[in-house]
């Protein structure tokens, strides 16, 4: 992207996990951004406002964006079955009003889901001959917004592209009981906590450095598809818990091995032929590398931790 010619993105929860490495991202390669999230804020790129109010978000599509990237939404597992009316209203009302938006201002669309929409019996996870079967309502959710996006692609012209990213990571991402595994394993045998190893499960662990940059590849993708984002990497959980106890110098009494909870998925291996030749994008960093990143910041003490919520919230 030519520094002297940005274009116009508008980041939809931009303060977020992913979303807030993708602006940070975007502005590096030229864009000129703006952020809306729900989140408080006052600065000049950024407004507030929730997606599933549509006046909040007409100040931003009067800004007239060329590409909008849809990241907000209520995510997690055990969130989602406890605030049913949220997830949906969030998962797919709000993701409706930002299409709408979309049309009305002829922006693209990014639209972020997830791969928790393969459900729990789809190895490997692919894109054109799977058949998505969500097995809880955040999975559900998501796979009804692929849907909105799908139809208005097909029936109204909207440029648009769907990614369903494979357990992506961060060393600066929120903590809590309710992330995924790396940041949680990470924190908790960095404070002498015990965690949880589910027997024979195995993920696809993507940086947010390699996924900021699929994402935004994906801005300029002109025919609809749906994409999995993810690391050819598929790591055993087992051995991620190993190698993060053995990096954080933690006693190996603090794995303990359970068995896979309800409503989860044991083996995450997405493919990612679309996402070569599409994007034409390969992940980076690796396993080893991303691993001693997140340790080496959760050995410093000053970590903000949220308030303990219910298991891992998949992507």
């Amino acid at each position: 992207m030519a520094p002297h010619s940005p274009t116009r993105a508008l980041v939809i929860g931009s303060e977020g996990n992913i979303g807030a490495p993708l602006l940070s991202h975007l502005r590096s390669v030229g864009y000129d951004v703006l952020g809306l999230d729900l989140r408080p804020g006052w600065r000049e790129d950024y407004l507030t406002g929730d997606i599933t109010h549509p006046v909040d978000l007409i100040p931003a599509f009067d800004w007239r964006p060329e590409v909008v990237f849809l990241m907000a939404a209520t995510v997690g597992r055990m969130v989602c079955e406890q605030a049913a009316s949220l997830a949906v209203s969030t998962n797919v009302a709000g993701v409706n009003n930002v299409l709408q938006l979309c049309k009305r201002a002829k922006a693209r669309c990014v639209f972020l889901s997830s791969s928790e929409v393969y459900g729990p019996n789809c190895d490997p996870m692919d894109e054109v001959r799977s058949t998505p079967q969500p097995n809880n309502r955040y999975a559900l959710t998501k796979w009804l917004g692929e849907q909105l996006v799908e139809y208005e692609a097909r029936a109204s012209g909207l440029r648009a592209v769907t990614l369903r990213p494979c357990m992506v990571y961060d060393e600066n991402e929120t903590v809590g009981e309710h992330r995924s595994a790396m940041i949680r394993f990470v924190s908790n045998l960095a404070r002498g906590r015990p965690i949880e190893v589910h027997r024979g499960s195995a993920r696809s662990w993507l940086h947010v450095s390699d996924a900021v940059r699929a994402i935004e590849a994906a801005a300029r993708v002109d025919e609809y598809a749906v994409m999995n984002l993810g690391h050819p990497e598929v790591v055993p959980m087992a051995d991620l818990a190993e190698m993060i106890r053995a990096e954080l110098n933690a006693s190996p009494e603090l794995v303990v091995t359970t068995e896979l909870p309800p409503k989860m998925t044991l083996i995450k291996r997405p493919t990612l032929d679309r996402q070569r030749s599409l994007l034409g994008y390969e992940p980076v960093v690796g396993i080893a590398e991303g691993v001693r990143r997140v340790c080496a910041r959760h050995r410093r003490p000053a970590l903000v931790e949220m308030p303990n919520m219910p298991l891992a919230a998949e992507l």
